[in-house]
């Protein structure tokens, strides 16, 4: 049996869409981004403000005419940018990972591996490193890489948040965010839903406006729980927590550890927003050159991984967003 891997692979158009990025940008892989995710939408990709809809009565005694109002929308095109995936693996780490992968598969023939089930092993390795970089370039993305994000293919959700003024957002600016509300998380919460824009409050009732919070203060929103008595608490010490709210709003923890510790954006934060407001825009079927590959390469004796592709993200309406960071530079 070789311990070498050297069937290239490539996938272009529909193979590409299917086999690799529709399974990341769809179902429970997408939800748990939190956030509104698009998969090839034409280009360019324009979408309206999430907003709830006006008055559309009007008396039927008053006029037998149309009085429908022809109302502006307000739109933003999520700009994407052409970006590239690499792997690389020393040939014999390639085959032991794959061979992990794989051997506990019954019916395998390890004397040939050449088959389908070598091809969903490397499929699989390649699309969750490709699935992973997404979600940490989504929220720490700098193109400029003045931020030291470590992520410079596009501009983040947190970078824009960053950049939006103090009359867009509210801001609790302190060394230490954490310590500030160490005796009561909930104290932060109920300022955020105080502070939001009457747009974002408009959409409350709709079930989308989320806490997205950084894993500290979502630890410290879990031990004001835990502090909490009741049969309620004493299951949720045993069995763990699936997911947090308060007050009907989703609390969801967004880790961006180690990366954005040793960066120059804040490591504690909390963005209270619509979830369609957040949206991530990915496309392989109308950027030329889209693919992904495999292949190994003998000079180098390494197995690599390639793939192309278009992506960005936005957020639509800055009125629907209230953020607190620990500090703005």
């Amino acid at each position: 049996m070789s311990n070498v891997i050297v069937n290239p692979k490539t996938y272009t158009g529909s193979e590409l869409e299917k086999i690799f990025f529709r399974p990341i940008l769809s179902g429970p892989t997408a939800e748990e981004l939190g956030i509104r995710v698009l998969y090839n939408m034409p280009v360019p990709t324009i979408l309206p403000v999430v907003t709830h809809s006006g008055n559309v009565l009007s008396s039927l005694d008053s006029s037998s005419s149309w009085v429908g109002n022809r109302k502006s929308t307000i739109q933003k095109e999520i700009k994407l940018e052409r970006v590239k995936a690499e792997n690389a693996f020393s040939a014999s780490d390639y085959f032991t990972t794959i061979f992990e992968l794989i051997s506990n598969q019954s019916g395998l023939n390890m004397e040939d591996l050449s088959g389908t089930q070598l091809e969903q092993a490397e499929t699989e390795l390649f699309r969750k490193a490709i699935a992973e970089s997404i979600r940490m370039n989504m929220w720490l993305g700098d193109k400029g890489n003045t931020l030291s994000t470590g992520y410079s293919s596009f501009d983040g959700l947190l970078k824009k948040v960053r950049e939006k003024t103090h009359s867009d957002y509210f801001y609790y600016s302190d060394d230490d965010l954490e310590t500030s509300f160490t005796g009561n998380i909930t104290e932060l919460f109920e300022k955020m839903i105080a502070e939001a824009s009457p747009k974002l409050k408009g959409l409350f009732h709709e079930g989308q406006v989320a806490f997205f919070v950084s894993p500290d203060l979502y630890k410290l929103y879990q031990d004001h729980l835990d502090s909490e008595f009741g049969t309620a608490a004493y299951a949720d010490v045993q069995n763990g927590r699936k997911a947090l709210m308060y007050k009907g709003f989703s609390v969801i923890e967004v880790n961006l550890e180690p990366m954005i510790s040793s960066s120059k954006i804040s490591d504690q934060f909390i963005i209270f927003t619509d979830r369609r407001n957040l949206v991530l825009a990915v496309n392989t079927a109308d950027v030329p050159g889209s693919e992904i590959r495999m292949w190994y390469n003998p000079d180098e004796m390494e197995n690599r991984q390639r793939a192309v592709f278009a992506i960005g993200c936005e957020i639509l309406d800055n009125e629907l967003v209230c953020a607190a960071t620990n500090y703005i530079p």
